[in-house]
């Protein structure tokens, strides 16, 4: 069975957060933590790596936080992964090693499947899964933080 990783997991969760929870003002790394329990030292390393693939927007200073760089519905779980994937592939070393079956027949097949899962995860947008949660009634946990300028 082909598994999610869990740094797959934790981008697709904090991405979510922001487009399901989103308000006026950036949302903050530590309020995603506080949300979805994913664990600050991953989730910093994946929202740079987002941010840097164009996927988020870092917002600096005291108010500071993260925003969705796009509309919601122009960012795709599929965009996720590859941003994860990328990062993931990064410093490992590859087998070389191909029996004349694994190189005809099985690294094709695979090759296919991953095809197929991304075509698949293309097709699903943030904003899709935001009406998903909120047919299932997931409550939104927007942080509305009251503002006093003098």
């Amino acid at each position: 069975m082909v598994k999610i990783s869990k740094k797959l997991r934790y981008a697709l969760e904090a991405v979510l957060d922001i487009s399901y929870n989103s308000s006026t003002e950036p949302t903050q790394s530590r309020e995603i933590t506080y949300r979805q329990g994913i664990p600050q030292r991953y989730l910093e390393q994946v929202m740079q790596r987002l941010v840097r693939a164009g996927l988020l927007k870092g917002v600096r200073g005291p108010r500071g936080g993260y925003r969705l760089a796009r509309e919601r519905r122009r960012i795709t779980v599929g965009d996720i992964a590859r941003v994860v994937h990328q990062a993931e592939d990064n410093g490992k070393v590859t087998d070389n090693r191909n029996s004349e079956l694994a190189s005809k027949v099985v690294l094709p097949m695979w090759k296919d499947v991953e095809k197929n899962i991304m075509k698949e995860l293309d097709s699903i947008t943030l904003d899709d899964l935001c009406k998903q949660g909120q047919a299932q009634g997931v409550l939104k946990m927007v942080n509305n933080k009251a503002q006093f300028d003098i």
